[in-house]
């Protein structure tokens, strides 16, 4: 297949997995300053949009994970190199919109991810996989909702103790005016981690069809990738994720304006500390966890466990099921254009 028009096919996939992106993540990262009535949906989804903008043009370490680092140097230049790339992310959107559809804030990161590992396995197998980048989306999964819950509940008992003499209507008028800051931080942080997954496929595939040196010490992003990408993201929150802004800003547990603030410095502290590493931490486990960790200081009854669960399901699946759309994509797409 012409390479041009493959770059242009797998770059026209990555928007609309930014696109995809912006409906459900984006969403999250301003889901509880809606819920604590801080903002109004409207007023925090542009702002939210703008934030988001402005994070993805910040740094470039987690796109280097993604489109270097998980796939192996020799299947990466392959003949089949490219369509990994377009397997990825043609699979990953599909699963992100039927959850979107059902309101569960899943992790579009891992999904990416998962679609991306599915196809490099059916590429060449286990070796067509990198250590390095397969440790980062691991350590990703496992530790980001704990880290949220974490500093979350840590945040909010800190808040708890230090205003314990405070009246309620100041304590109230001040952290509903802090929480627009954390809420612009928790935008800005997703931008800086999620729109670089994007990034890391459109420079991959660019690497894979030879306009990039394979080196890994090469590795840069185009201005073009970074501001469409960007611009994608913040189409993608404006359009609106609305059915999982209702799930993370109300259904979990009621959220007032410190612990909105609490959630959401926690979250993005998260994101910041991962992605400024290289990994590709997700926004919906470190903001539900945070979430969670605020609520739960209330005691554990307060948490809404049931919504959680849904989530909870939602993260389990969605691994496996994408390392399974990823390959079965691959097959297609290689059947179909290496014959």
């Amino acid at each position: 297949m012409d390479p041009v028009l493959l770059v242009v096919l797998i770059t026209a996939f990555a928007l609309l997995f930014d696109l995809a992106n912006g409906w459900n993540d984006a969403a999250n990262a301003i889901a509880t300053v809606v819920g604590t009535r801080v903002m109004s949906p409207i007023s925090a989804v542009i702002f939210g949009a703008v934030m988001n903008f402005l994070g993805a043009l910040v740094s470039g370490a987690v796109a280097k994970t993604v489109g270097a680092d998980i796939v192996d140097q020799k299947t990466l230049t392959s003949a089949v190199g490219p369509l990994i790339f377009m397997a990825a992310v043609a699979a990953a959107p599909i699963w992100i919109t039927l959850c979107t559809w059902k309101g569960l804030p899943i992790s579009c990161s891992h999904s990416l991810m998962g679609a991306l590992v599915g196809a490099a396995l059916a590429a060449g197998g286990a070796g067509s996989l990198k250590g390095p980048g397969i440790k980062k989306i691991v350590y990703g999964i496992f530790t980001s909702p704990v880290t949220g819950f974490v500093f979350g509940l840590l945040i909010v008992v800190a808040i708890a103790w230090l205003f314990r003499s405070a009246k309620p209507r100041l304590v109230k008028r001040l952290f509903g005016k802090l929480q627009i800051i954390s809420a612009g931080a928790m935008a800005f942080s997703h931008g800086t981690g999620d729109a670089q997954k994007a990034m890391g496929i459109i420079t991959g595939a660019m690497i894979a069809v030879g306009w990039q040196s394979a080196d890994p010490r090469d590795f840069h992003i185009e201005p073009w990738v970074r501001f469409s990408c960007a611009g994608m993201m913040g189409i993608g929150t404006i359009v609106g994720g609305w059915k999982v802004i209702k799930t993370l800003g109300s259904r979990l547990g009621e959220l007032k304006a410190y612990q909105g603030f609490a959630a959401e410095t926690a979250g993005a502290g998260t994101i910041l500390f991962n992605t400024l590493t290289g990994v590709p931490i997700s926004t919906t486990h470190s903001i539900t966890g945070a979430i969670m960790g605020t609520t739960a200081a209330q005691g554990i009854r307060v948490v809404r466990w049931s919504v959680g669960k849904k989530i909870l399901y939602a993260w389990v699946l969605t691994f496996p099921v994408c390392i399974g759309m990823g390959a079965l994509t691959l097959a297609l797409l290689r059947a179909a254009l290496l014959k």
